[in-house]
């Protein structure tokens, strides 16, 4: 089930790169972001979205002082922020690029570069895990060994929220083309002008740097599984389910809720 992308721009310079994972579309994103909130790579304006989303999952786990969170691809920060103030004993988040890790450490939150299947934190340190709008991205492999590591960081009786997990596979993958003209041509016919502009002056100024022309879109869905799926998958990681339910803005996606067993 791996959904991955890639548009790739011929040029006469010999430079020509392709990059199709989420890794490389996080980098991007950091490099040419607009506002922080890029990060949590929902789009313009959709500030409001993510800290409604946020809320709700503070609201699910119950989070509280005395709790200590790691969240898994905190994006721009918007749930460690509301959790500093709160007044959580600790809130921890990890990022996938150190490009990404440095714009959010620079709002003061404690953020580290990690990926969902290696975190470097000890056993049994989290009273509360959260992983939302992150596995749909990762290559599917990826997965089971990340429920894993939820599991171990989580202490007993921890609350472990994962969100936003697609029940349905991604859209149709944009075609490659041979030359710049081609991929205009086609972003203007599907997306408009205003896309085809914004790609012209991007390809511009890949030409005048000399660097790689690569097009990437790592937040193309590559992992869906249906509810029973996924619950299969994180009972074996030795999730223990408590409930699950649709997401309330994207309805091909649901939100789990699970605990560690007590020891």
């Amino acid at each position: 089930m791996v959904r991955s992308n890639s548009l790739l721009l011929e040029f006469a310079h010999p430079m020509i790169s392709r990059s199709n994972d989420y890794v490389e579309y996080c980098r991007e994103t950091a490099t040419h972001l607009k506002t922080l909130h890029d990060l949590a790579l929902r789009g313009t304006g959709k500030e409001e979205i993510t800290a409604a989303i946020s809320q709700r999952i503070i609201e699910e786990v119950g989070l509280g002082p005395g709790d200590d969170l790691v969240d898994i691809g905190c994006g721009d920060g918007t749930l460690l922020r509301l959790a500093v103030k709160i007044g959580v004993r600790s809130a921890l988040g990890f990022l996938a690029t150190e490009e990404e890790v440095e714009l959010v450490r620079a709002t003061g939150l404690n953020v580290c570069q990690a990926f969902s299947d290696r975190l470097p934190v000890p056993d049994v340190s989290a009273s509360v895990v959260v992983c939302n709008s992150v596995l749909l991205i990762v290559p599917p492999e990826k997965v089971p060994p990340s429920l894993r590591e939820m599991h171990r960081i989580a202490r007993p009786g921890a609350r472990i929220f994962v969100g936003e997990i697609p029940f349905v596979p991604g859209p149709p993958l944009e075609p490659q083309f041979d030359s710049s003209w081609q991929t205009l041509a086609f972003l203007y016919r599907k997306h408009g002008l205003r896309t085809c502009l914004g790609m012209a002056r991007r390809i511009a100024y890949w030409k005048v740097s000399g660097q790689p022309t690569v097009i990437h879109d790592g937040s193309q869905i590559s992992f869906h599984a249906t509810a029973d799926e996924f619950l299969a998958l994180a009972r074996d990681a030795g999730l223990n389910p408590v409930r699950y339910c649709r997401h309330e803005h994207w309805d091909t996606r649901n939100n789990f809720l699970f605990t560690k067993a007590a020891a």
